[in-house]
């Protein structure tokens, strides 16, 4: 019987001289693309999944593609392709006795034709580590301060539990996986941010990752920390941090022992006599947690406001003391 050529490696996309591992690559690309529960109700997506399933089982065997290369290079795809004279990959119902030949298994007459069924299931004999996965997490400056334990949920690919990874159920394609060996859920997942990190820290957590094909170990999840602006404190270099002040024009000139907030509570600080706008205070060991040990330093930065309004008393004060005083404040520009 007659039937269609395939072309398996324009299917995955990769050139006949693909290595192993390119084509392996190639598969989890397209089947987590084209995967039923990524596509759910999508038809044509079932398809193609089939299709790179199929392409995927002969070119991931090395027999199976070593039978496929010799068949040359004059087939095109969609060509009628009959097996060639003593080609031993036929076995004359074999399909029917298993239920016709793209029951359960989803294999084409191509490949029915070559390797005669379903016992070439996807995913045989091929093991490799899970992909690393990659997501973020946002936290307030006082979080990643102090380090905290947050519960995240993750849209994951996981181990299929029917098949444990290896995309088979006895002779035939695992029906829950429809053989790709994982599915996608929601995860949550308690993790434990460490006092210190900083915006962009990226932080690993082993094994959290996409699973393995076939028992072998899964990847990693990278987590990149993200720390929301805060409405106080801004970060200045790597542990230190610096808030605006507002003082009066006398705690200014006269000096005053304010309350400062910290991140750890408000601490009385001493502005000096005559401290002026834009002066930068220090608070000692008041800033970030270091993940080494140890603290940065508060700058307070102060901004003298003046009363929006005056009354009567503060206006004669004022006019007081401009008569009496003597200070130019203009005195060092040019015609001061």
């Amino acid at each position: 019987m007659a039937v269609q050529f395939r072309d398996y490696y324009e299917v995955l996309g990769v050139p006949k001289t693909a290595t192993d591992d390119e084509i392996k690559s190639a598969y989890r690309k397209l089947a987590r693309k084209h995967h039923p529960d990524v596509n759910p109700g999508d038809k044509s997506a079932e398809e193609k999944f089939k299709e790179i399933n199929e392409a995927y089982t002969v070119l991931s065997d090395r027999d199976k593609r070593k039978r496929y290369d010799a068949l040359g290079p004059n087939w095109q795809a969609g060509e009628e392709f009959r097996s060639p004279p003593g080609w031993g990959g036929a076995q004359p119902g074999y399909g029917d006795f298993f239920g016709g030949a793209r029951g359960q298994g989803g294999f084409s007459d191509f490949f029915e034709t070559l390797f005669g069924g379903r016992r070439a299931r996807a995913g045989q004999g091929f093991s490799v580590r899970g992909e690393d996965a990659e997501a973020e997490i946002t936290l307030t400056l006082e979080e990643a301060h102090r380090g905290i334990k947050r519960n995240i949920a993750l849209d994951v690919m996981e181990t299929c539990t029917d098949c444990h990874g290896t995309g088979s159920k006895g002779n035939d394609v695992c029906p829950t996986c429809q053989a790709a060996g994982f599915i996608r859920r929601q995860k949550s997942l308690e993790v434990t941010i460490p006092a210190g990190v900083r915006d962009g820290t990226m932080i690993r957590l082993a094994g959290q990752g996409e699973p393995g094909a076939n028992g072998a170990p899964a990847g990693d999840l990278f987590l990149h920390v993200q720390i929301q602006p805060h409405r106080v404190f801004a970060v200045v270099g790597e542990s230190d941090l610096q808030i605006e002040l507002p003082v009066t024009p006398w705690e200014a000139a006269l000096g005053a022992n304010i309350p400062v907030p910290t991140l750890d509570g408000r601490v009385q600080m001493t502005i000096p006599a005559g401290a002026q706008a834009a002066q930068r205070l220090r608070l000692r060991g008041r800033g970030l947690n270091r993940r080494g040990g140890g603290r940065g330093d508060e700058y307070v930065k102060l901004k003298i406001v003046n009363p929006p309004t005056l009354g009567p008393k503060e206006k004669e004060l004022f006019e007081q003391l401009a008569a009496e005083s003597r200070f130019n404040a203009r005195e060092s520009m040019p015609g001061g």
